[in-house]
């Protein structure tokens, strides 16, 4: 059974920062390529960062790039997404989830990925 738990959301004013954290288990993590995506109020789930299974390759939504880092542990099971200089259009659900296959290197489309969280709550407000 897969299990990914994201925390490390929370109210913050514009040009804060965030770290996210989201502890996966139940599948061999350092296999899977790792995505964020986020969820704004009333809108669709959208891709933010994607991370390669070995951390060698990274992608970022336009949006983000630039202020916002994913990275991994594999050791710990874990992804993270430093978010910084946040801006209220930042605010939204944020799920980590795991790639459907393992070995990919970027996959972007939220159809590649199986298993997600709970979601954490970001609310960039002043």
């Amino acid at each position: 059974q897969v299990q990914l738990v994201e925390s490390g959301g929370g109210l913050v004013q514009p040009g804060g920062s965030l770290r996210l954290s989201c502890a996966a288990s139940g599948r061999t993590f350092s296999n899977y390529a790792m995505g964020w995506f986020r969820q704004p109020p009333g809108k669709e789930r959208d891709i933010v960062a994607v991370i390669s299974a070995n951390g060698g390759r990274t992608y970022y939504a336009n949006s983000v790039k630039g202020r916002f880092t994913i990275s991994r542990d594999n050791a710990k099971n874990t992804v993270y997404l430093q978010m910084n200089s946040l801006k209220t259009g930042d605010t939204a659900v944020y799920y980590c989830e795991i790639n459907r296959l393992p070995y990919q290197m970027e996959p972007r489309r939220e159809t590649e990925y199986d298993y997600w969280g709970q979601g954490t709550q970001v609310t960039v407000s002043s």
